[in-house]
């Protein structure tokens, strides 16, 4: 069943969530699927989010899911835990990761304000599983005020990705910017409508190929040998 299916169909907590943000879980999250994973969720709500990717990735996957409402602690199940705290305290984040791990996928979908977003993803990412997958949602509040938001605001979070492209980008850059942990552990940014998805990775030695000609595709998938004719004379032999 599709992690969409899984949500039309729910009948246990209440989940709340942006219909378009589905294809883009599916794209990031699919081959976590049915692999140990730790997933750590940042906002509760009413539970049945974290119930929802319980039963989209599987037996082996652990939710953890934090947020600042003590009743989430009623709502624990198996592969499904809860810690009390808010995502802007650093040293309960850090408590976090002591007690269960680098997350494989961390979803933000907490307060949404634009301070804790920014210093979250600052602390979370760098400690998120070398090829792991990072997701800021319901990025329309970077635009709102009381969400220290703003169009081209300085300090919001989607300023900080326009800043982070470069970094993506650095070794193009002829030495203007140099390279720095971002750009030499992070493979993609993908930009949807109020979401942003980091996919981490280390990537190997960048390789400029260029491949053309029939001869050469043909030498490629068919392996020219010589062999002699009836005639007595050398023709190809293509196998």
């Amino acid at each position: 069943m599709s992690l969409w299916s899984e949500f039309l169909n729910n009948r246990r907590r209440t989940i709340n969530k942006w219909s378009h943000y589905f294809p883009a879980y599916e794209t990031h999250l699919g081959r976590f699927v049915n692999r140990p994973a730790l997933f750590l969720e940042i906002g509760s709500g009413r539970g049945g989010s974290a119930q929802m990717w319980k039963r989209y990735l599987g037996p082996h996957a652990q939710i953890v899911s934090i947020d600042i409402n003590p009743e989430c602690k009623n709502w624990e199940e198996d592969q499904i835990t809860f810690r009390i705290g808010s995502q802007s305290d650093l040293s309960f984040l850090a408590k976090v990761l002591e007690e269960f791990g680098s997350p494989n996928v961390v979803l933000d979908d907490g307060s949404h304000r634009m301070s804790d977003v920014t210093d979250t993803f600052r602390f979370l990412y760098p400690r998120t599983a070398p090829d792991g997958v990072y997701i800021v949602e319901d990025l329309h509040t970077a635009y709102w005020n009381e969400f220290g938001g703003g169009l081209k605001r300085e300090g919001t979070f989607i300023e900080l990705c326009k800043q982070l492209v470069d970094e993506l980008n650095a070794d193009w850059t002829r030495d203007a910017l140099p390279p720095t942990e971002f750009t030499r552990s992070t493979l993609s940014m993908h930009f949807y409508d109020s979401m942003v998805v980091f996919e981490r990775g280390k990537l190997l030695e960048k390789k400029n190929l260029r491949i053309s000609g029939r001869r050469n595709l043909m030498n490629a998938f068919f392996p020219v040998r010589t062999g002699r004719s009836s005639r007595g004379g050398w023709i190809p032999q293509i196998h």
